[in-house]
């Protein structure tokens, strides 16, 4: 059994945004949230719009080739979107998940590559080992703010000092690693590792995360490595 947690803080938006194009990027992330593909129906659920408007977006996706339909009649990515998630930061993610399976894997829990994006960190990749019946998860995409958990602290000590940074964040840019217990989800450990890379590139850790505080301090080492292993990659 795997527990799924939330997606975590949501994004602020501005307050000015075109409803049309925000519609269609809501249709387009629902789709891609959904393994088993979408109805036309689902879709308006999902977004909060009539069946006629999901559908013109969804028309318009696959023109584009973001999703496309199925004999089913589901709506599922399309290959488009992968390409779309590859620009990011230069295939950043299909980098990563070698090096987080085989970590995953050793470690015996779950493992995850995060960003930081604004005064938020963002969960680019996430993997649960293969051989464990039992995991603590989130879902990819999830944002939480950057100064909680140890992958926030992890990432703010790839950054600058700033004004009025938690001693923590000190200790880990001379450390190399954190670990936290409770700031994120109640009784839940979390180790991070900075991943170092070239200069401009977002700050980036590998995140490890429990409920048994043994296994996450059993695990620093083989984090560590694969942070070192990651940057070599990158860099």
């Amino acid at each position: 059994m795997t527990s799924v947690k939330g997606r975590g803080a949501p994004a602020e938006r501005p307050a000015a945004v075109s409803q049309t194009l925000a519609r269609g990027l809501s249709a387009l992330q629902a789709v891609a949230g959904a393994p088993d593909g979408l109805t036309v129906q689902q879709v308006a659920d999902e977004v909060g719009v009539h069946r006629t408007i999901a559908y013109r977006l969804l028309g318009t996706l696959s023109q584009f080739r973001y999703v496309i339909r199925g004999d089913d009649g589901r709506y599922r990515p399309a290959a488009a979107l992968a390409l779309l998630g590859a620009a990011f930061d230069n295939n950043l993610r299909q980098y990563s998940v070698p090096v987080l399976r085989a970590l995953a894997d050793e470690v015996g829990t779950t493992v995850s590559l995060l960003v930081a994006e604004g005064d938020q960190q963002v969960a680019i990749a996430v993997i649960v080992p293969t051989q464990v019946f039992y995991q603590l998860s989130f879902h990819e995409g999830s944002r939480y703010p950057i100064d909680r958990g140890a992958a926030g602290i992890a990432l703010l000590a790839s950054m600058p000092p700033r004004p009025g940074e938690r001693d923590l964040v000190r200790q880990t840019r001379e450390q190399g690693w954190v670990i936290t217990h409770g700031e994120i989800e109640p009784d839940t450990y979390g180790l991070a590792v900075p991943v170092r890379r070239r200069p401009h590139a977002p700050a980036t850790c590998i995140n490890l995360i429990s409920h048994r505080e043994d296994v996450v301090r059993r695990g620093k080492d083989a984090v560590v490595r694969a942070a070192q292993e990651l940057s070599a990659i990158l860099n």
